[in-house]
C-alpha cells in the first residue's frame, strides 16, 4: 500500500530560554504511516503533539531530527504543497475579501489553471451552500459560514491529501453532514484524508485507521475497529471509553 505521508523517528523540540540551550519536547520519536486512499485519524489530548506533526507535514516548522516523506517526496520538495488541502478550525481569512475572491486567491496560490479556476470556484461555492453569498465580504459571515468557506478553500486544488483540523467547529447539523459526505466522496475518488478531531463519533464513523498521541509519543497506531475492541474482554467499546482508558494508563 502506498503512503500519503511517512513519519520516521520524528523528534521536535522547541528551544526555550534566552540562548535556547534548553527545550520543550513536543514530539518524541514518532513513526507512523498515513496510507493513500484512506481516512486516517490523528487523536490525542491537548498538547499531545498533534499540531506539531501537522506543522511539520505542512513545512511550517522543521523537525529536530527524523525524516518525513510527503506524497512520495521529501519535505524539501515544496511542489507537493500544491497537492495538499488544509482546513483549520480557526480561519484568519482577510475579511474584506468576498467568498469568490478568497477562493480565487487560494486557487492561484495552489496552481489551479486560470482557465479552470472560475468554474471550480462557482462549483465549490454551490457545494458548500454559499453560492448566493459569493460576492459578500467575509466580514458578514457567521462562524458556520466561514467554516463552510474553509472547506471550499481546502478543496480548491482538488488535493491528493486533505487535512481536516477540527473541521466541525461551528458547523450546524447540515454542515456536519456535508463534511461527512465530502470525506466519503474524497475517499471514493482515491484521495487521502487526515482527520484531527475531538468529535469522537465522527472519527469512529469516518476513519479506517488512527494514531493516538500522548505526550508526544505514539500510544496506538492501527485500525479503528481494533481500538474499539477491549483487549481484556474482547467486547466492543466506544472510542471515548477506549481513549479514556488509554489516557488514564499513560498518566
Amino acid at each position: 500500500m502506498t503512503a500519503a505521508a511517512v513519519f520516521d523517528k520524528v523528534v521536535k523540540t522547541y528551544p526555550i530560554g534566552l540562548l535556547g540551550r534548553s527545550g520543550v519536547p513536543a514530539v518524541q520519536g514518532v513513526s507512523l504511516t498515513i496510507p493513500t486512499g484512506r481516512v486516517f485519524g490523528l487523536l490525542g489530548p491537548n498538547r499531545a503533539g498533534k499540531t506539531t506533526l501537522l506543522k511539520i507535514l505542512l513545512s511550517l516548522v522543521h523537525p529536530t531530527s527524523g525524516t518525513v516523506t510527503r506524497l512520495d517526496a521529501p519535505l524539501s520538495n515544496r511542489q507537493t504543497l500544491g497537492r495538499i488541502g488544509y482546513m483549520h478550525e480557526n480561519h484568519a481569512f482577510p475579511r474584506y475579501l468576498s467568498a469568490a475572491e478568497l477562493l480565487g486567491f487560494y486557487g492561484g496560490l495552489s496552481g489551479v489553471p486560470s482557465n479552470a479556476l472560475g468554474e471550480r470556484v462557482t462549483s465549490l461555492l454551490e457545494r458548500v451552500g454559499l453560492a448566493d453569498r459569493k460576492d459578500e465580504p467575509i466580514a458578514r459571515f457567521s462562524k458556520g459560514m466561514v467554516q463552510r468557506l474553509g472547506l471550499a478553500q481546502a478543496l480548491i486544488n482538488d488535493p491528493d491529501l486533505l487535512i481536516l483540523d477540527e473541521p466541525t467547529e461551528g458547523l450546524d447539523l447540515q454542515g456536519r453532514q456535508l463534511l461527512r459526505q465530502v470525506v466519503r466522496e474524497r475517499k471514493a475518488a482515491g484521495k487521502t484524508i487526515l482527520l484531527v478531531s475531538h468529535v469522537l463519533t465522527e472519527v469512529q464513523e469516518l476513519c479506517d485507521s488512527a494514531a493516538v498521541l500522548i505526550a508526544g509519543r505514539v500510544k496506538y497506531n492501527g485500525a479503528v475497529s481494533d481500538l474499539l475492541r477491549d483487549p481484556k474482554t474482547g467486547s466492543t467499546r466506544t472510542l471515548e471509553n477506549a481513549l479514556a482508558r488509554m489516557y488514564q494508563e499513560a498518566a
